[in-house]
């Protein structure tokens, strides 16, 4: 395993903890080049935009493709509070994106190593190197927290 850096970690759970402050529900997104610098830091904007595509893993490759002025981003790594669903999993492939990063599973709405296990499959033409699990404790609880004072 690659050993990730957990400085972009903690920069997605600050957006995912900003997005549960305005009722988005708590999920960020860090995207990062090959150095290490970020290109965009995201979360959750379903809500605000009222666009059921606005996940913070979609905002944030929208970002890095804008900043690079092109749709592949092959140097890039991902990192991410909860794991992806089917459709950030798609875009994560179509993107290229060199290595995922993810806190915590979800066994409900995630696609990676719950579900369609959109990775493993054989229409899938990239797969990115994955790391689930980074920092779930702190991402699970915070969506608990989220979601039980929603209940």
């Amino acid at each position: 395993m690659t050993d990730p850096d957990m400085k972009p970690m903690a920069l997605a759970m600050a957006a995912a903890e900003r997005a549960a402050q305005v009722g988005e529900v708590p999920v960020g997104a860090v995207l990062v080049d090959a150095t290490g610098a970020v290109l965009a830091q995201t979360a959750n904007r379903v809500e605000a935009l009222a666009d059921p595509t606005a996940h913070a893993e979609l905002l944030a490759l929208r970002e890095g493709a804008r900043l690079r002025g092109r749709p592949i981003l092959d140097d890039c790594d991902l990192y991410v509070t909860l794991e992806p669903c089917a459709m950030c999993a798609g875009a994560i492939a179509l993107a290229r994106i060199r290595r995922l990063y993810f806190a915590a599973s979800d066994s409900k709405g995630g696609a990676v190593e719950h579900g369609p296990r959109f990775f493993q499959q054989p229409t899938c033409h990239h797969r990115p190197e994955v790391y689930g699990g980074l920092d779930a404790t702190r991402a699970g609880e915070l969506l608990r927290r989220f979601f039980g004072h929603r209940r």
